[in-house]
């Protein structure tokens, strides 16, 4: 995974598109504000965002934030920027919450409990990334992919409602979509 992330963001050449699990999801996220983790660019928050949603996003690279902020201000969408590092213990979360969160290719263990806090009683929480058998492909170190099997453990205080990992395009991905429950 990139260390320098705004050298990242600078060079990127990646998707545009939302990741799979939003194109899946996103239309079924209840009304109401979004929480795009590590947002990077943009390509969730924007998809999002011209579904009617207002959508946070919280990102640590200035350049990425900057050409979110630019994006913003051409297009008119309700996306705001919030600049922290989520690698950070007990990073402060934007107060309130959300009708969905969205964390996609980012692994922050300790922040998926409390990311779940913020979500509004039939919120949704939509997670996709690389596996760690996509690490041994790339010959990366696994530290900052998902193992088989973990977020569903990770999540055990939510309902899932799609689960799944798989080869797509060429490369292993994990996803997942949980609900908060109201009787929780």
């Amino acid at each position: 995974m990139p260390r320098d992330w705004d050298r990242h963001y600078q060079e990127y050449t990646g998707p545009t598109q939302p990741a799979r699990v939003v194109r899946r999801w996103g239309r079924r996220i209840p009304a109401g504000p979004l929480l795009d983790v590590a947002g990077g660019l943009g390509r969730n928050a924007f998809y999002l965002a011209r579904l009617g949603h207002p959508v946070t996003i919280l990102e640590r690279s200035p350049v990425a934030l900057a050409q979110v902020a630019a994006k913003a201000r051409r297009t008119g969408l309700p996306v705001i920027l919030v600049a922290c590092d989520l690698e950070q213990p007990e990073v402060a979360l934007p107060v309130g919450l959300f009708a969905g969160v969205i964390m996609t290719y980012f692994k922050a263990v300790p922040l998926l409990p409390r990311l779940a806090k913020h979500l509004t009683p039939g919120g949704l929480l939509l997670v996709e990334g690389f596996t760690v058998i996509e690490a041994a492909r790339k010959g990366s170190s696994p530290e900052h992919y998902w193992h088989e099997g973990e977020l569903p453990a990770l999540l055990s205080g939510l309902t899932c409602l799609e689960y799944g990992e798989a080869w797509l395009r060429g490369r292993h991905r994990g996803w997942g979509v949980w609900q908060h429950s109201a009787s929780r």
